[in-house]
């Protein structure tokens, strides 16, 4: 039987607040990193507890791509620590891009090594465009849809209207298959050949569609 003792009961050297003042954020584990995240436990379980459960169930990688929803149906886990675990994941995710420190763009390779980490992440097919100037360095990368499983659809004035907005001189569009497998699907080239009528009119050249694979790419420009 598990004797229920508070963080507050627990001798301060061994709290997870103090244990990273004193001895910095490497030595924590990972549930003490979660526990300083969500600060509370449940009725029955120290936030400790709570997390460790929590890491035991789904793992640091699973736990990272639960939805909103699918987080708020663990017990103990509402609205609020729901939210911070998704922005704490998702600052995580965008870290992981910045320290990439890739400006520019010369070949889908480089689209993949920018994003293949963030994106290995998705439980969910994400749809997004980088937007860049005349020297092909990027001006900013957006997510433009999250699908529900495998499937995400895409507008041309989804796409563009963040271009317009950026100025930018050229798109490369990018998404991800869940599955592993980068291969195209029909609706995929359909997609990417009616962003491509549409970049003409805008006058906004597409240049590539990446679909990011586990551990690879494919691009349109490569095959096409």
């Amino acid at each position: 039987m598990n004797i229920f003792v508070k963080i507050s009961q627990m001798p301060k050297e061994n709290r997870p607040r103090e244990r990273l003042m004193h001895k910095g954020s490497e030595a924590l584990s990972n549930a003490e990193l979660l526990a300083l995240i969500f600060e509370k436990g449940t009725k029955n379980n120290n936030v400790i507890d709570m997390s460790n459960e929590l890491i035991k169930k789904y793992g640091i990688e699973k736990l990272s791509e639960l939805s909103l929803n699918e987080l708020m149906q663990i017990k103990g886990i509402k609205t609020a620590k729901a939210c911070q675990l998704v922005a704490l994941f998702e600052l995580s995710r965008r870290c992981i891009t910045t320290k990439k420190k890739v400006y520019s763009i010369s070949s889908a390779k480089d689209v993949y090594e920018l994003v293949k980490e963030k994106y290995s992440t998705y439980a969910q097919e994400v749809f997004s465009a980088i937007y860049l100037n005349t020297k092909n360095k990027v001006l900013k990368e957006e997510i433009i849809t999250k699908g529900i499983l495998d499937a995400s659809p895409v507008h041309p004035r989804e796409v563009f209207r963040g271009a317009i907005k950026e100025g930018a001189k050229s798109i490369i569009i990018i998404h991800n298959h869940p599955s592993g497998d980068p291969s195209p699907s029909k609706d995929d080239i359909e997609v990417t050949e009616c962003l491509m009528n549409a970049s003409e009119i805008i006058n906004i050249p597409l240049l590539d569609h990446v679909i990011i694979g586990k551990d690879s790419y494919w691009s349109y420009a490569e095959n096409n």
